[in-house]
Order: structure tokens, then sequence, then C-alpha cells
């Protein structure tokens, strides 16, 4: 292109909204707001569809793999579908406070059942496919229903979530399938042809009931609100001075607040084109995003900094690959965790070869319980670890906490509390209604707050070591990926009660195959990188941000056990609870070879 670095290269335009940002001290809090206005006109999930429906019937809403080519369905067509499913769902019984139960994987089928659903009043709970496939250990779902308390079911395939379907706690339910129907369980496509019925929701109603994570004790089903939901997407679009409706391949799970509310409806909201990404941000699986992205040039991109991990590896071997990945793209953004500095440097300098500017890397920042996106980057950047400012009508309130702040999020995004929990809901909010989501974040720039905020850890996922030295597991595990560059996945932050801080590590087998035939080496040359990049890290590290063992791990993580979640993100404690011999190892009196020891 024209030779420019990826530190100078100029940005594409984002299309980005004015920034916008009010400061109040408050005793030791900080307030900071956003007075930017958005538009509350729409306060259903259903007003959306009704719209495009109208004025853009014959655009493609979705597209899901069908062999070769592409399944897809218009808006015009949606509305029709989904109006007869609703009448069908009706006819079961369900509306306010009578859940749906989704055991699916994202498609065209999961998201026409759950807006019929919606559109009556009716809640849906869609539960990670995890919980009900074959060899999953199904308490976690037996749990899940104690707690929704469904009044039916509708599976993607009953085949495939057969020993769900079966087990006693869904004994007496009705169930919706789209494939392999058994006997006595109503096929979707039947359902299709019952009589229509009009959206009757209103802002008050639950639209939907999501699980959290479970990573701090047994999950919460978080009310989620049509209000809270469209006024979010509502807020996102705020963020933006850009009409032209947006173009994705995603593959973020929609029992998840992020693919649910921020990729899902936020495309509908804004009336643009969603090709579901079947892939998976896996070695294994990710090769079906790949295929994707090969045959659509998306204008804004999100992943999991694991799928970035493992893409641009590919943009930077396949220059067709990239030159069709950077055709139209306006904004990257990843979310569910943090992102080393190394992986966006790397597709930042793919993007400035290929087209000769940089795009503006975004990250987000909230919970199920806040919509979720409570702050966002709606400026350009290229810098990693930023979650930005408050959306339009946020107000984020910073209070201290040690050395850190603890941030707290009011607006009307945020979920009034948890189904048939009121202690737990009471006990969320402080003294002035701000939702406290128990992360940590910092001012980028103390003297400037409008240059917005750093994500600095969980702070339920933060300890201390023997000698009461504090370790923010968060900043430390992202700062030990980044600094080995790109052999590593993943790491585990050890060492509460220990002398030292150890980490495990997961080694990208993608990456480490790569670095090997490079070096004509073995897998010696895995641990010398990781060495190298773990003594560059503790050379201008003091305490707690120091590594004194390491070990890797054999394999990933396993998602059938909970410990790596559909989102891409690692539950810490989870990990490393079911690894107690390695554990051990490393932090035995006398480390075997295996264990590399820092001083």
């Amino acid at each position: 292109m024209d030779g420019s670095s990826p530190q100078t290269a100029p940005f594409r335009d984002a299309r980005y909204a004015p920034r916008a940002l009010e400061v109040e001290q408050r005793d030791d809090a900080l307030i900071l707001r956003n007075p930017m206005p958005y538009s509350e006109a729409v306060q259903t999930v259903a007003a959306p569809l009704a719209r495009w429906a109208a004025e853009a019937p014959d655009r493609v809403w979705l597209a899901e793999r069908d062999g070769d080519g592409w399944r897809t369905i218009t808006y015009a067509q949606a509305r029709t579908r989904i109006e007869a499913l609703s009448g069908g769902l009706k006819a079961l019984g369900l509306g306010p406070d009578k859940p749906l139960l989704i055991l699916a994987r994202n498609g065209i089928d999961h998201a026409l059942i759950g807006y019929a659903a919606m559109s009556l009043g009716a809640p849906i709970a869609p539960v990670s496919p995890q919980y009900g496939l074959a060899g999953a250990e199904l308490s976690r779902l037996a749990f899940a229903v104690e707690r929704l308390k469904p009044a039916a079911v509708y599976a993607d395939d009953a085949v495939a979530f057969a020993g769900a379907l079966a087990a006693p706690f869904l004994a007496g339910l009705p169930v919706v399938a789209s494939l392999n129907p058994r006997a006595g369980d109503i096929a979707f496509a039947d359902l299709l042809t019952s009589s229509p019925v009009a959206p009757t929701c209103t802002p008050q109603d639950t639209a939907k009931l999501l699980l959290t994570s479970g990573s701090t004790g047994k999950p919460k089903a978080v009310v989620c609100t049509h209000a809270n939901i469209a006024l979010n997407a509502a807020q996102i679009q705020a963020c933006y001075a850009d009409p032209e409706p947006p173009v994705l391949v995603n593959s973020a799970p929609w029992s998840h607040s992020l693919g649910a509310n921020a990729i899902l409806h936020m495309v509908l909201h804004r009336g643009g084109t969603l090709y579901i990404d079947a892939g998976q941000p896996t070695p294994a699986r990710f090769g079906e995003t790949i295929r994707n992205l090969r045959e659509v040039a998306t204008t804004y991109h999100n992943m999991v900094p694991a799928g970035w991990g493992l893409l641009v590896g590919e943009l930077e071997r396949d220059a067709a690959l990239a030159a069709r990945f950077f055709e139209k793209v306006r904004v990257l953004q990843y979310g569910g965790a943090s992102m080393a500095q190394s992986i966006l440097d790397r597709v930042q300098a793919v993007a400035v070869r290929t087209i000769g500017e940089r795009v503006s890397f975004a990250a987000g920042y909230g919970a199920t319980e806040t919509g979720p996106t409570a702050c966002n980057i709606h400026w350009h950047n290229a810098r990693s670890g930023m979650v930005g400012l408050p959306t339009p009508g946020t107000a984020v309130k910073l209070v201290p906490a040690g050395d850190k702040f603890e941030i707290r999020v009011k607006g009307p995004q945020v979920s009034p509390g948890y189904l048939d929990q009121p202690d737990a809901s009471r006990d969320a909010f402080d003294e002035d209604g701000f939702y406290c989501l128990g992360d940590a974040a910092r001012l980028a720039d103390p003297q400037d707050p409008s240059a917005g905020l750093v994500f600095d850890g969980r702070l339920v996922e933060n300890f201390k070591l023997a000698s009461g030295t504090f370790v923010a597991a968060g900043a430390l595990r992202v700062a030990a990926v980044s600094a080995i560059g790109g052999v590593v996945s993943d790491a585990l932050v050890c060492g509460e009660g220990q002398d030292g801080v150890g980490l495990m590590l997961f080694v990208d087998p993608t990456a480490a195959a790569r670095l090997q035939k490079v070096q004509g080496g073995d897998a010696s040359a895995v641990r010398a990188a990781i060495v190298e990049g773990l003594e560059r890290l503790n050379a201008s590290a003091k305490g707690g941000g120091k590594v004194n063992r390491a070990l890797i791990l054999e394999g990933g993580p396993d998602a059938a056990s909970g410990e790596l979640t559909d989102k891409g993100y690692i539950n810490q404690a989870l990990a490393r609870d079911r690894r107690p011999t390695e554990l051990a190892r490393l932090f035995a009196a006398a480390p075997d070879d295996g264990v590399m020891v820092f001083r």
C-alpha cells in the first residue's frame, strides 16, 4: 500500500458519533455520565421486526449454512413465520411467566421461535448447548430447569439433545423440535401452520431469562425486560453516525447476552444482516469461521480474544483472505475476556499492509445484568485493554477499592434483578441504585477521564500471596499471554497463599507447530519462547506482577465440564480446581523438570 507503519497509518472511518462525557466527584467516588441522546421510540424486541418488514421486506435478516450455500430469511418472511409460531406457542400455554426453555445452537429456527415467544410476552430461557449435548453433565441443566421453571422446550435437533430431553426433570413438558422430533414431540414445521398472532408484549414484560456463568456460585437467572434489551440496542446505535445496515459473520452463542443482545438483536434493531457462524474459537472448529469470512465481506466483526488469536495467523498467511476480510470492515471488536496487545498489533499490521489503513479496535464492557453493554469504545483506538466510556444514557460510578476502582453501573439497560431471588437482587445494587459488577477499572489517563476506562480485572479473581502481596490475576494473565507472543492461547493464574505466582499455560497447537517449523526444532522451541517471554515480563514487573513458575498443560480447556464457556472465556477457579495434580507440581518444594522456574 502506501508504506505507512501500523503505528502511524490513518484509521479507516468507523462512522462514530462524537464522544460526550460529564464528570461528577461525589465524596470518594467518581461518576461518569454520557449525556448523548438516544432514541426511546422502540421499547420491545418485536418492534424492529415490524419496522424492517415494512421498510426493507426483501432484505436478508439471517443466513445460515446449507451445504456449500446459505439458507436465508428476509425480514418479511421472518415476520410472517414469527406470527405463526406465536400462535402455536400461545396454544401451548406460553405467555408472561410461562418461559420457553431453548436447547439449541444458533440458527434461523432458534431465532424465529425465540422472537415468537418474546412477542407474546413469554420469556425465553436459552441455556448453553453444553448443558444438554451428548456427554454433558446434566446436573447443570437440572439446576437450570429448577430455577427457570419452563412451560415448554425447543430443541434444534431432538437427537443431538436426546439424553437431556429424556431426563426426568423435563418430563411432561411439550417439546418443539426442528430436526428429528420424537414420538409426541411437535415438529417445528407443524407449528408454522398455526393461526398467526400479532405481538402483544410490553416494555415491562420479561423478554429473556439469561443464566450467569456461575463462576462465583450457582448460576442466577437474570431478568432481561423488553425495555432493557431494546434501549441498550438504541444506546449502541447512538454511538454511531452510520445509517447503513451492518453485515456480520458471528458465532457468539445466544445463550449469553453478548451474542443474543449485542449481536443478534443489535443487527435486528439496525436492520442489518447476520451470517450465523457455526465455527468456534478452537483450532479444531475455526476452519468453518475462515470459510465464512472468505465468502462474506463484513462491516463489523466481533470475536472473543481466542478467536482473534486464531484469525490473525490466517490473515498473516493468506493475502486473499486478508483482502476479503478488510474489504468493508469499519470496526473490529473483542469481548468476553481481555486481549493481548500483541494480537491487536498483528491484526493492525495486516490491515495496513492490505488496505493502507488501521481499523479501529473497539471493546465493550458490561455483564448479563447490564444489557450487556454499559461502556464501549466509540472513537478510533488501537490499544488493548480499554473498555471505553459509558454508552449514551448510562452512568458509571468508580468507587475506590484498594489501589483500584470498583465499577458500578446505572442505566435503562440494567436488569431489575434475578428471578425469584429478591435478596440477591437487592444486594446487587448500592445505596444510589448502581449495579455492582464486582470488576475493577482505572482511568487510562488519571488527568483526563474522557480518555476512557481500562479494565483492571475481576475483583473476585484477585488474591494475595503468602507475603500479603496482592496479585491482579486478570491483568497478569493478559500481560503474560501478550509477553509470550502467540505460542500460548491462555493461562491460569495461580498462587493464593503461596510464596510466588505460578502459571498453568495452554499452548496454541497451530502457533506451536509453526514456530517449530520455522526454527527447525521440537517442543523445546515452544518452551524457549515461553521462558523468553516471561523473563521479559519479569524484567519490568514488580511484586505480584512477577511470575515465579510456569507449567505447560496437556490439551486445552474442557468445554464439556464448563471450565471453558462457549464465549471462549476460561473460568479460572473451576479450571484450577479440576487440576489438583498439576497445581501440586507447580508449587512443589522440589519441582520436576517440566516446571519452569524464574528467579
